[in-house]
């Protein structure tokens, strides 16, 4: 499921995001792998928001709920796996 969302996203914004947090080489492999981690908590934080939109009866999913899925989404990456 991640691969498929990671097709949302093109190669060259992962390796600028890679040199903006660090001036190093970057291998077409990292840039790969940091578009599909992208793509994969885009489509978690995304999965949210659109849960909670539909749960308060509502058809368009606000920067609110995005904000809170990102918080939820990120939240769960720390505690770990259920």
């Amino acid at each position: 499921m991640g691969h498929r969302m990671a097709e949302e996203f093109t190669v060259a914004p992962m390796r600028r995001l890679l040199k903006k947090a660090g001036d190093l080489r970057i291998s077409p492999d990292a840039a790969e792998e940091l578009r599909r981690a992208v793509g994969e908590y885009g489509l978690r934080v995304a999965r949210q928001a659109v849960e909670t939109a539909q749960s308060e009866g509502r058809k368009t999913v606000l920067e609110r709920d995005i904000k809170a899925a990102a918080v939820r989404v990120w939240k769960s990456e720390e505690d770990g796996p259920e």
